[in-house]
């Protein structure tokens, strides 16, 4: 599978200390689509501005998806900007289409035949791999999986990345989930500050 949904695969594993937000999930998948694309060469990186090049079009449907909302112009689209722009909603997307794959199954959340279902993954060999390499700390996916929470993920002994490109993504998934968090917190204060207005002194 794909970093991708390999990330959210491990993402859905509980996490008693923190729940991973879909919006910090969908920056840090968009991430991760982009990573696989500069692996499989269809992108490169200047700066922190995203190339297209001439490489075949992915076989997975979501990173064509993703290749085909590439800016092609010049001045080529940057990092940070393709990560909001691609991430909207895109953890949902990525259910939709794990579901669709037999990645993912719904379990009833008790006993009775009526209630909420939650979504698990399913013992495949795509969970196994998944599974895997975040045993081993690959460092991509420990990267992205720290840049939203998700406990065990990069840690100082970890190997770092060696990848210039790769870095470059990595770093600005961590700087828009923060700026994500910032934005939630600032609507948390607002939202206080209204309602002690409308209490009153």
């Amino acid at each position: 599978m794909t970093t991708a949904k390999d990330l959210f695969i491990i993402a859905m594993d509980p996490q008693p200390e923190r729940s991973v937000g879909q919006g910090d999930l969908s920056l840090a998948l968009a991430g991760a689509e982009l990573i696989d694309l500069i692996d499989a060469g269809t992108v490169t990186v200047a700066e922190d501005r995203i190339v297209p090049g001439e490489a075949s079009a992915p076989q997975d449907r979501l990173l064509g998806e993703a290749t085909a909302l590439l800016t092609r112009e010049s001045p080529h689209e940057r990092i940070e900007d393709w990560l909001w722009r691609r991430g909207k909603d895109l953890s949902a997307a990525y259910q939709a289409a794990l579901e669709e794959d037999g990645e993912l199954t719904r379990e009833r959340s008790g006993r009775l035949s009526f209630g909420s279902k939650r979504v698990e993954p399913a013992d495949t060999p795509g969970r196994r791999a998944a599974a895997e390499r975040w045993q081993e700390r690959e460092p991509v996916l420990a990267a992205l999986a720290s840049a939203i929470g998700v406990e065990g993920g990069a840690s100082d002994e970890d190997p770092g990345l060696d990848d210039d490109a790769v870095t470059a993504v990595v770093t600005s998934v961590h700087d828009a989930v923060m700026e994500l968090e910032a934005v939630r917190q600032r609507r948390t204060i607002e939202n206080s500050a209204f309602a002690n207005l409308w209490r009153g002194p």
